[in-house]
């Protein structure tokens, strides 16, 4: 045991006091942010004041023009179309859309010319703008009022309700969901990203010959245990700073930040853009007030999830730290790893492309079950289960056993071939040879 202790000192003292952790430290949780605001802020600068020019040849918007919205306004201009198409070049309009005579039965030919590729939101916005004019048109000569079909239109609020032995919970599918997808990615990037420094850290061992030293007076086992759980402390102790810094950035930007404040911006932005309607205005209060519903009546057990979420997080590490550690010792060179990765990272990109399809869409059924029961599996898979709720303690207590399990199972796994690859040099390992290390005696 102490030899572990040890082990695990020199592994995590030497990792953080490296300058590389701690930059990453104190700007990771800025640079998650300019993830995710980066993107946002280039879409609104390059998506602002789109003027689409209307050539209307089959008097489509012969009274009124469609409606202006935040992001994008429309003009009249010549229904000649190589007149319109003089227009358009001469006046700089980001689009020009034609409008034919046409049989309101069939109604197609509608053109939209643009410099360049239109971009996937201004085409949506068009099409919409399209879609109400046809169908207002349809109604006209139908002789049914636009009012009286809104007022038909029904809008219910569906409140979802989870019954269990503890009693009846309200629950939120849009933001289990979302909970759902974020405690799988942490899982899925934490293993990735400290799983290969613990291979790295192997290999740079193994090439330095320092391991040829260590190793005669420690066991294989005692080795691997101490490097992944020295890696491991790494990993929460950099987790830890983010989650501070994270906290004093999100007190710091409470105010604008809150659901109420976000509503209110929104609906200012809507007021404040030209020909806003109130309809407009009414849509995004609505639109607001739906997310401000659904963050209330997601009632998730918040200290279940915290808690299963450490020992998911810190369990799925620790097994795949294990294997990637196999790896390392079994190879001279990175490019050698890549015949050993692609089994060992398998099941976790299938867990999320499964993810997708079966565990947020049927979090309870027997796919979603087996797969939160298997080591490989269980750390994204149980996590993005327990947001939906449903799960009885009896599989949450059994998969965590079997995590454990296979954390054990994979330790002794990766000592077996580390006490025999960790000296082998200059020699490509095929998986035979991996499968006759584990049972060397000695």
């Amino acid at each position: 045991m102490d030899k572990i202790i040890l082990i695990f000192q020199r592994e995590y003292l030497t990792r953080v006091r490296k300058k590389s952790f701690i930059i990453m430290s104190l700007i990771g949780p800025l640079l998650t942010v300019a993830l995710f605001a980066v993107p946002v802020l280039i879409a609104k600068m390059s998506d602002g004041g789109k003027v689409v020019a209307v050539a209307d040849a089959g008097g489509m918007f012969a009274e009124k023009l469609p409606e202006d919205k935040e992001d994008i306004r429309f003009t009249r201009v010549s229904s000649d179309l190589p007149t319109a198409k003089a227009e358009f070049q001469k006046a700089k309009y980001d689009a020009l859309l034609y409008v034919p005579k046409l049989d309101l039965a069939n109604p197609n030919g509608f053109q939209v010319f643009s410099r360049k590729g239109l971009g996937l939101s201004l085409e949506r916005d068009i099409k919409r703008a399209v879609d109400n004019a046809v169908e207002t048109k349809r109604l006209s000569e139908a002789g049914i009022k636009r009012a009286v079909l809104d007022n038909m239109k029904s809008n219910v609020d569906l409140q979802t309700v989870s019954l269990s032995d503890d009693g009846e919970r309200s629950s939120s599918t849009g933001i289990s969901t979302g909970v759902a997808y974020f405690c799988g990615f942490l899982i899925y990037m934490f293993i990735f990203i400290y799983g290969i420094q613990i291979m790295r850290g192997v290999m740079e061992e193994k090439t330095n010959r320092i391991v040829e030293v260590v190793i005669s007076s420690v066991k294989p086992f005692q080795m691997m245990m101490g490097k992944v759980l020295g890696i491991a402390a790494v990993g929460f102790t950099q987790l830890g700073l983010w989650v501070l810094l994270s906290i004093g950035i999100s007190s710091a930007m409470a105010g604008s930040m809150s659901p109420d404040a976000i509503v209110q911006n929104r609906v200012e932005r809507v007021n404040t853009a030209s020909g806003a309607s109130a309809t407009q205005v009414k849509e995004t209060k609505e639109e607001g007030n739906k997310i401000m519903q659904a963050f209330k009546q997601a009632d998730l057990n918040v200290p279940l999830l915290v808690g299963c979420f450490l020992f998911y997080f810190l369990g799925g590490y620790l097994f795949y730290g294990a294997l990637f550690g196999a790896i390392g010792s079994a190879v001279d060179s990175e490019t050698d790893t890549q015949q050993f990765m692609l089994p060992v990272t398998m099941p976790l990109v299938l867990t999320f492309v499964v993810s997708q399809a079966i565990l947020t869409t049927n979090p309870n059924g027997s796919v979603a079950f087996w797969m939160s029961m298997i080591p490989f599996t269980s750390p994204i898979a149980m996590m993005m289960r327990l947001p939906f709720g449903g799960v009885p303690m009896w599989q949450l207590g059994l998969s965590m056993l079997f995590l454990v399990i296979g954390f054990v199972g994979a330790i002794w796994l990766a000592a077996r071939i580390y006490r025999v690859g960790i000296l082998m040099y200059g020699k490509k390992v095929t998986y035979g040879e991996l499968s006759k290390w584990m049972f060397y005696k000695g």
